[in-house]
């Protein structure tokens, strides 16, 4: 799966939690400054070509809707950060998030049945 840059993801970001949307709604839920109608057009079709989007053609408007979902990005991203600054160990990486986030003793129990009930 090819990465996307941080625009591209703020978009898709807006078309996983709309589903399907037109270039005018990504446009209004995006934050200000908002990006011109023309520039979201543009990724929308680097996103298509990258095969994340593709569209359903109503005259000339086009609504948009994921091909990736977002779990499959998910997946993708954790993986390869896992790869990268972990050395393949979740141990590693939610020891790391532990320490920097001072989890609670409540928090880590949270962890551990999650972690217990998704092993049965």
């Amino acid at each position: 799966m090819k990465k996307l840059t941080k625009k591209e993801e703020e978009i898709m970001q807006e078309i996983w939690k709309q589903g399907k949307a037109f270039i005018k709604d990504i446009v209004d839920a995006l934050p200000a400054p908002k990006p011109h109608y023309n520039t979201v057009s543009t990724v929308l079709k680097i996103l298509q070509e990258k095969g994340f989007v593709d569209y359903v053609k109503y005259g000339n408007v086009y609504q948009y809707f994921p091909v990736v979902s977002i779990d499959a990005y998910k997946t993708e991203e954790v993986d390869d950060l896992l790869e990268k600054y972990f050395d393949n160990s979740y141990v590693n990486m939610i020891a790391h998030f532990a320490k920097k986030q001072d989890m609670d003793q409540k928090e880590i129990d949270e962890i551990i049945k999650l972690i217990k009930s998704n092993k049965s």
